[in-house]
């Protein structure tokens, strides 16, 4: 099975609709949400992610990397949280997102999550065989 990798992001009308929201109906449609998944077998992983107000942004466009503090200049959209699912098919992952309690001005980009058939020309490779040795070293494999 693929993994899938589902990007929460919303607009900042949004990031506003949920702050004015019952935090704790929104705790247990997410919580809902979690649980069918996890029942189902699809959930490998999944967390929210804190205010964009303490993060911080790594820009890599000059001759040395240049931290700036959060919020972010002109971001349209926030990254606001992710799971990783096991799937059969982009369309059942797909479904899976299409079943997450989010309102107008969210999104879900789902992204499949590369393995080492992606890498398959380069099997030679000395990181690739010791990305291989990390997994089995981690338990993600």
């Amino acid at each position: 099975m693929a993994k899938y990798m589902l990007i929460m992001r919303s607009n900042e009308a949004a990031v506003e609709d949920y702050e004015s929201m019952d935090f704790e109906a929104v705790i247990n449609a997410m919580g809902a949400y979690n649980e069918s998944m996890m029942k189902a077998g699809v959930l490998l992983a999944g967390e929210g992610l804190s205010d964009a107000k303490e993060g911080f942004v790594v820009d890599f466009a000059g001759e040395t990397p240049i931290v700036t503090d959060g919020p972010y200049g002109e971001t349209h959209e926030l990254f606001n949280g992710f799971w990783i699912i096991q799937a059969s098919s982009k369309e059942e992952a797909a479904e899976w997102a299409k079943r997450c309690p989010l309102g107008p001005g969210s999104k879900l980009e789902v992204r499949r999550v590369t393995d080492e058939t992606d890498f398959a020309d380069y099997a030679d490779n000395e990181y690739v065989q010791k990305e291989e040795q990390w997994r089995e070293e981690l338990g993600t494999k």
